[in-house]
């Protein structure tokens, strides 16, 4: 099956689907919750440097408030499209239910390659994104973060943006934002932090010890690049890295005796890429899947994982970085070969975890410590880790059907509640 064949929102829904089945929750809630409450497109006309006028395709879709308010990433992606958009704020309602923070499921996005873009022109277009949809947004209706292409200083230009607008300032309106500007320490590097405590609490539990555990993964950007750095904190040894460069697209590196984190990112900042790594050799995408190691963590894009590379992974844990990065036919052959996958509804809920974090700092005016914010995060992610392993093996389902069965009983419940059904 080819990756353009393969509809995110598809398997996002089947997800839920069998969730709902296996609790016995009936048609009605699965009604409620496959496709998203709204979606909005908007046009964006930015002028640009050149004097011309060029408008972009601007998306927002809200899953499910019944918990609270929406939140979820904007993606700057030339891939952005309404059905991944949609995917994504469905997966983000249960992986606010799975950490049990008080929101429901939004996603964003843009079609736009951030990189062909002037510092001036990525500000119009970000200021026009919040005209386009302030009126949906706002720190008790919808609260966007940064994503794949965007950062701390698009959510700043944002949320500027939104003060204007509205003549409120509303800090809590978006999260990611700079420290210096109501971020919260610890958010650059959250989602990544949350992955490698899951990787470490399934290792523990599967028996790889992580100090002597090599592990492969799959993305150097923000996700990719803190799960390094936290997953080399843990002793293990990064092996190999597969990234992706505009003049060359996907490519992988390798070292057998370790990558090192601050070496890479070094290297990484200074030439835009790894291809040339020379503490490395470069390998093929085929061997990069096929690698003798304890831990595979994609951390790229979604459907990275498709039934040829699950076919021919050797690791006894996938750790999802990313969002829907596995298939579900790869999904399956992974079971069947008794590899377990811990769920990007629990492993890479890190970022939203701490985005709720800010968004309470900025209600309240007070914050923390970057040492409290991973402390309260390392809690919070062992717990749901515990709940969810305990429930998998008491109906002896997967991770992932385990996280789903939780968060998706919480969102039912409280439609119950309120009258939705």
């Amino acid at each position: 099956m080819s990756k353009e064949n393969l509809n995110p929102l598809e398997s996002a829904q089947l997800q839920v689907k069998k969730a709902c089945e296996v609790l016995k929750l009936g048609e009605n809630v699965y009604e409620l919750l496959k496709e998203p409450k709204r979606i909005i497109e908007i046009s964006i006309p930015v002028k640009m440097d050149d004097g011309s006028i060029k408008s972009f395709k601007g998306y927002r879709s809200l899953h499910n408030d019944a918990i609270g308010p929406g939140k979820g990433g904007i993606r700057f992606h030339p891939g952005v499209n309404p059905d991944e958009v949609k995917a994504l704020s469905v997966w983000m309602t249960f992986k606010c239910g799975v950490m049990d923070v008080p929101y429901g499921g939004g996603k964003g996005g843009i079609t736009v390659d951030p990189a062909t873009l002037s510092k001036n022109e990525l500000e119009k277009l970000s200021r026009g994104y919040v005209q386009g949809l302030y009126k949906y947004l706002g720190e008790k209706i919808d609260v966007p973060a940064p994503d794949v292409g965007s950062n701390g200083q698009v959510m700043a230009w944002m949320v500027d943006e939104y003060i204007k607008l509205t003549g409120q300032s509303n800090m809590g309106v978006l999260t990611g934002k700079p420290v210096s500007w109501g971020g919260s320490q610890g958010r650059n590097e959250a989602t990544g932090f949350g992955v490698s405590i899951v990787a470490r609490e399934a290792a523990k539990k599967l028996g790889i010890d992580m100090k002597k555990a090599n592990v492969a993964i799959q993305g150097f950007g923000n996700v990719g690049r803190y799960t390094v750095k936290n997953v080399e904190r843990q002793g293990a040894n990064i092996v190999a890295i597969a990234e992706w460069a505009p003049s060359v697209g996907t490519y992988a590196i390798y070292n057998a005796d370790g990558l090192d984190f601050n070496e890479m990112a070094e290297y990484m900042d200074a030439n835009k890429n790894l291809i040339d790594f020379p503490k490395a050799k470069k390998i093929s995408l085929e061997e990069f899947w096929e690698l003798e190691v304890d831990i595979f963590m994609p951390a790229a894009l979604e459907n990275a994982i498709q039934e040829k590379e699950a076919k021919v992974i050797k690791a006894k844990l996938v750790c999802e970085a990313a969002n829907g990065p596995i298939t579900p036919a790869a999904d399956a052959i992974l079971k069947e070969k008794g590899v377990v996958v811990a769920p990007d509804i629990l492993a890479n809920a890190g970022g939203v975890t701490v985005s709720y974090f800010e968004w309470v700092q900025n209600r309240y005016g007070y914050y923390w410590s970057e040492k409290e914010v991973e402390e309260k995060q390392e809690t919070k992610m062992v717990n749901a880790f515990n709940d969810i392993w305990d429930l998998s093996e008491e109906y002896n389902v997967s991770i992932r059907d385990a996280a789903y069965m939780i968060s998706v009983k919480k969102v039912a419940d409280v439609m119950s509640l309120r009258g939705w059904y």
